[in-house]
């Protein structure tokens, strides 16, 4: 009998081939979002291996959570239960799991992320930089610590299992108020940013209303770039004295800058003309240097990440109004000549009437559907995260999950697992997304092929983070199906050993409809504009809507810059503005208006818009300068005439007022009286006016009355407002 007993036992084993081929392509995955992030040839293995581990350790427990839920459930059918293991075997991956993954958040990533954005040269310094900078971290995290530890003492009676629980309770609890804030904005960002894609034209609008605040944060970040690089040449010319001492250092600093020998540079100009200030101090220490050295390797990696931002800026302009432009010709090609074209361009599957089918009718259908389809899942886990510690039952997840039910007690089957890895999915890439949209301090981002070594260290801290209470959350959606799993026996226990944790972990997240409130009606914008913040803490969206600034010529004003820089006419607008702008300098500020008047105007004849193959590469020193909103004002001025369709009301408003002013006949007696009166000064007048010592022409027919040059007004008609 015991031989029988043994041999119809069932085995794992084929759940266990499917959890390491599973394991397998999640190593992959993480190993390409590591290449797509970082060139992984020229990388340290100190920053390869543990942002490796940051990412993979999360990923696992998007599978340890399904097979954990399937081995703990009662089933009277073991082949229908889907993937599980056995429970020693099960254990013993959550607790290697979650202590690498503690131990990557509090302590091993932050060092590194200090060690790598450190200016020392030695590695001993770095790492003693490193300490320094984690001091007052670390203080405030061992002093929460404390006074956790003190409480569960209190209210558990003994010391047994009070440090475990009192570190494990705190790290979730101050993970779940980050993950839950994160995730109710992402909810509704997700959604409402694939419905708002749908619209063809609304994301052209969108792009463009977004190109002069990226292109204004590129050039404040090569002008930031160009600071340091003239203190660096300064110092590369200063001989002797206390630099002396740090000679290689300086010499690698220049050669990191890339600054030519035979160009001069701004700081020589400026020396030269006696305007130059003294950016240097008189003794050069190392912690100068050190601080220096940081402060350069930033600009440089905000530079490029501005300048990546940029480029992928104008490929989005390009392609979108070349689907839009499409839909004359029915025809769509985005130029598989490109140098800048992807995989998929280069060798086109599609004809041209397919790809303006696909990108024109079934694309913008099938973001609309999956905008909804995630804006109902959005609102499942809101519900979900409401009643679960009131009413379970009414959880949508926990059915969704749970598809045989034997009283209090159900079965998760293999397409449960599916179900409960696409929730847990959607969840985590909600909290995730929204990370990257947060505005954080030192200008962290993730980019291309060129992140920064202290940004790959703090996004992955966060990843780690945020995967424990995404993971714990989501099964207490279940009911109390989820007490009975090893991951609640080994974490969920010392989260509800006092009351305190019980009801922060039921009640806190009904909080997640402040972050879903302020997202879904905009008040961060609101706010900022109330209290008058200059920096948004967090992305609302309102940026998207291309009719939230009208009139403020904010997209008029992206969409110049953008057909400028695919024209190529950024270099040709800036060197005439530039030589206009010295002959009117030069024509002195005490030879009165006429001399103003008589230098040539600028006149920029508005580019032809970009087609589906204009060019994109550019270079930092061809770009169009970004206030073209006081450009079009200036040119109104001027009397250049402008596109009708760009107007607003302001401008729409003074053209009006202009022409009746042109129109309108002057009576005789209000010429005579004209002619007497003196323009003041403050109006623009001179002590010959109405002295006749400028002609007035009041014979040629063209209405040039006295009245109107009060204004401002020329010879030609003009007004000025």
């Amino acid at each position: 009998m015991m031989e029988l007993s043994t041999s119809t036992s069932p085995s794992p084993v084929g759940s266990e081939i499917f959890a390491l081929v599973a394991l397998l392509a999640i190593s992959v995955v993480a190993l390409l979002i590591l290449r797509y992030y970082l060139p992984l040839r020229t990388t340290p293995a100190f920053l390869l291996v543990p942002v490796f581990f940051a990412l993979w350790l999360p990923a696992s427990m998007v599978l340890l959570v399904p097979i954990d839920l399937a081995s703990s459930a009662v089933a009277d059918d073991m082949d229908a239960r889907g993937i599980w293991l056995e429970p020693r075997a099960l254990r013993v991956s959550w607790r290697i799991t979650y202590w690498l993954t503690f131990s990557l958040t509090w302590f091993i990533l932050p060092i590194l992320a200090e060690y790598s954005d450190s200016g020392y040269r030695e590695p001993k310094d770095k790492v003693l930089d490193s300490l320094r900078s984690n001091a007052q971290y670390y203080a405030i995290v061992f002093g929460s610590g404390f006074v956790g530890l003190v409480y569960v003492l209190i209210s558990y009676g003994h010391f047994s299992e009070s440090l475990k629980s009192t570190v494990m309770a705190l790290a979730y609890c101050w993970g779940l108020v980050l993950a839950i804030y994160l995730m109710g904005h992402g909810l509704v960002a997700i959604p409402r940013r694939l419905i708002r894609g749908a619209n063809v034209s609304g994301r052209l609008r969108a792009i463009q209303s977004n190109a002069p605040k990226i292109y204004e944060r590129m050039e404040d970040a090569e002008m930031n770039l160009e600071d340091l690089e003239m203190i660096v040449s300064e110092l590369s010319r200063r001989k002797g004295g206390s630099v002396s001492l740090f000679q290689d250092w300086v010499e690698e600093l220049v050669d990191l800058t890339n600054l030519p020998e035979a160009q001069p540079s701004r700081a020589s100009v400026l020396r030269g003309s006696g305007d130059a200030p003294s950016v240097l101090p008189t003794v050069i220490t190392e912690k100068y240097m050190a601080e220096l050295t940081r402060r350069l390797v930033r600009a440089k990696h905000a530079r490029s990440r501005y300048v990546s931002e940029w480029h992928r800026l104008l490929r989005d302009a390009v392609k979108t109004q070349a689907i839009l432009d499409s839909a004359a010709s029915k025809k769509l090609d985005f130029g598989s000549a490109s140098p800048h074209s992807g995989f998929w361009e280069k060798h086109a599957y599609l004809t041209p009437y397919t790809r303006y089918v696909l990108h024109y009718h079934v694309v913008p259908y099938f973001r609309t559907t999956l905008g909804v389809v995630l804006a109902l899942a959005s609102a499942c886990i809101v519900w979900s995260e409401m009643v679960k510690g009131v009413l379970p039952s009414f959880s949508v997840i926990r059915y969704s999950v749970v598809h045989h039910w034997e009283g209090d007690n159900g079965q998760v089957g293999l397409a449960g697992q599916a179900i409960a890895a696409l929730w847990m999915l959607y969840m985590c890439a909600a909290a995730l997304t929204s990370i990257t949209e947060v505005k954080v301090w030192r200008g962290r981002a993730l980019v291309r092929r060129n992140t920064a070594h202290e940004s790959a260290f703090w996004y992955a801290s966060q990843v780690a983070r945020l995967s424990v209470p995404l993971s714990y959350n989501f099964m207490t959606f279940l009911g109390g199906i989820y007490r009975n799993t090893v991951f609640y026996d080994f974490l969920g226990q010392l989260i509800n050993l006092t009351p305190l944790g019980k009801w922060f972990d039921y009640l806190f997240p009904a909080f997640i409809l402040l972050p879903i409130c302020a997202t879904l009606f905009g008040l961060y914008g609101k706010v900022k504009r109330i209290f008058g913040f200059g920096v948004d803490v967090i992305d609302d969206g309102d940026g998207d809507d291309p009719y939230s600034a009208y009139g403020t010529g904010s997209w008029r004003e992206g969409r110049d810059l953008i057909e400028r820089e695919l024209n190529g006419t950024s270099a040709v607008v800036r060197g005439r503005r530039a030589e206009a702008a010295a002959r009117i300098s030069g024509t002195g500020i005490g030879q009165g208006a006429g001399a103003a008047r008589a230098t040539p105007v600028l006149s920029v004849p508005r580019a032809q818009r970009a087609g589906p193959t204009s060019p994109l590469g550019t270079s930092p020193n061809t770009r169009p300068q970004a206030n073209t909103s006081a450009r079009r004002v200036g040119a109104a001025s001027r009397g250049i005439e402008t596109d009708p369709d760009d107007e607003n009301f302001f401008e729409a408003l003074g053209h009006r007022f202009k022409n009746t002013i042109d129109t309108m006949d002057t009576p005789k007696w209000l010429q005579d009286i004209g002619q007497g009166i003196k323009k003041p000064k403050w109006m623009g007048g001179d002590d010959d006016e109405g002295s006749g010592s400028r002609p007035r022409d009041n014979n040629n027919g063209n209405n040039n009355s006295d009245v109107r040059r009060w204004f401002g007004g020329s010879r030609e008609g003009r007004v000025r407002l």
